[in-house]
């Protein structure tokens, strides 16, 4: 629990010093996706968690790999709040707005 806390500190200190010079929207999008990152971090630890405290070796298999979708799924929606700030402005401010093809 105590590495979920440093490392979303972590994340809120590195996020504010990429913020210099970013709109108000990114921002706001960036510090929601770092929320929803690190809310599927924490239920991904305790399905892990779970995993290791079983004896049953397919249950601890399928807690496992039930982790890796949670985590998947939210890296998934924290790309897309960041690429929806990120348009929200034009793409003036950012780097992440994708280029027209």
């Amino acid at each position: 629990m105590k590495k979920i806390a440093i490392a979303a500190a972590s994340l809120f200190v590195l996020a504010g010093v990429a913020a210099c010079g970013e709109s108000a929207t990114d921002q706001a999008a960036e510090q929601q996706a770092d929320a929803v990152e690190a809310q599927g971090e924490a239920q991904a630890d305790q399905l892990e968690a779970q995993a290791a405290a079983t004896p049953n070796e397919q249950q601890e298999t399928a807690l496992n790999q039930q982790a890796d979708r949670v985590e998947e799924q939210a890296d998934r929606r924290a790309d897309q709040i960041e690429q929806h700030g990120g348009n929200a402005d034009g793409g003036m401010t950012t780097g992440n707005t994708p280029t027209a093809h």
